[in-house]
């Protein structure tokens, strides 16, 4: 097994709202990075359950029960506990009492410039029904980033403003201290964003119903395919195809390891004469022998969620004492340290 990284390594943080099970997109877009930064990297993975809960509070249940399967999707595609720590957000206080401190550093006119907040705002069409907790989500996770003093943050595009406001809070609350308490962090942009949804749409969300889930079953994986969004004006077998905006081939580029077979494939479709059901029935393949081993290994952990639960308490603990220390410090500085 390889070994972890030291406590000199930079520090990661990274993490899912566990609202359903985690999908292909998922994966592409964070889980097979966060594998490969274990290996060099000190990596914090934050199940975030109290954030989901600012728009899922009308059913606390569905986030509760989604934090192990959520588990079970990382160790299935590779994390490794030995090497980065999975921890439960709702279980370490330390987080809720640095976003505590950390709003009074902010002003609600920021918060609502957000653009990221806008965005989620306007998605969820609260318009001003906003519950505040939502509202305040970059306090939030400006607290979870610096608790564990993270200096890189892996995020989408959209993401980036978020981590723009951490920082903003970091110089605000180091130029009152006077000293530097808390460390900024970048945003860590994968060079591959978001997979599209099998649909065409621009992005796979749970919310929308357009993934293929990590967990799949290879008759689910078969029936999604089916759905897969090609190229609506390739009416006929002869007719060249785009390539642009197909979806079948967006999902070749991100799964299928014969790159040359591959880009073989895309002329061929591009002059006409390949039909899409041929395309199809390549990237079920792919995507079948990828997800297989992924499965196996979850229905292998699935057997003891005793186990799995045990990996995620002991990895909280870890992560607490980190946190504890941070808000230690966070209350010398302003001189909250009575006793």
């Amino acid at each position: 097994m390889p070994a972890p990284a030291t406590t000199a390594a930079p520090i990661i943080l990274t993490g899912d709202r566990p609202t359903g099970p985690l999908h292909l997109g998922h994966y592409v877009g964070s889980l097979r990075n966060r594998v490969a930064y274990q290996r060099d990297y000190r990596q914090f993975i934050m199940l975030a359950d109290a954030q989901a809960l600012t728009d899922n509070m009308d059913d606390p249940a569905k986030v509760q029960r989604n934090v192990i399967e959520v588990a079970l999707d990382y160790l299935a595609t590779g994390i490794d506990p030995a090497q980065s720590t999975i921890l439960i957000q709702s279980q370490i206080p330390e987080l809720a009492e640095l976003t505590f401190y950390y709003l009074n550093l902010v002003t609600v006119a920021r918060l609502e410039r957000n653009p990221t907040v806008k965005e989620e705002i306007r998605l969820r069409g609260f318009e001003r029904d906003i519950p505040a907790g939502f509202l305040t989500y970059p306090a939030s996770q400006a607290a979870d980033i610096t608790a564990f003093k993270a200096v890189l943050v892996p995020v989408g595009e959209d993401q980036v403003p978020m981590i723009e406001q951490t920082n903003e809070i970091v110089r605000r609350f180091n130029r009152i201290a006077g000293a530097e308490v808390l460390v900024e962090a970048k945003a860590l942009v994968p060079e591959i964003g978001r997979l599209p949804g099998i649909d065409g749409k621009a992005k796979m969300s749970k919310s929308l119903g357009n993934t293929i889930n990590l967990s799949a079953s290879a008759d689910e994986v078969r029936a999604a395919v089916k759905k897969v969004y090609t190229d609506p004006l390739h009416l006929r077998v002869a007719d060249p195809g785009h390539i642009e905006g197909n979806i079948a081939f967006a999902y070749l580029d991100a799964f299928d390891p014969e790159k040359a077979a591959l880009a073989e494939m895309k002329a061929h479709y591009q002059r006409g004469g390949l039909a899409d059901s041929i395309v199809k029935a390549r990237l079920e393949l792919c995507l079948q022998e990828f997800l297989s081993p992924i499965r196996a290994r979850r229905a292998e952990l699935e057997k003891d969620r005793g186990h799995v639960m045990q990996i995620l308490k002991e990895g909280t603990a870890r992560a607490r004492e980190v946190a504890a220390r941070t808000a230690d410090e966070v209350k010398r500085a302003m001189g909250l340290s009575y006793f």
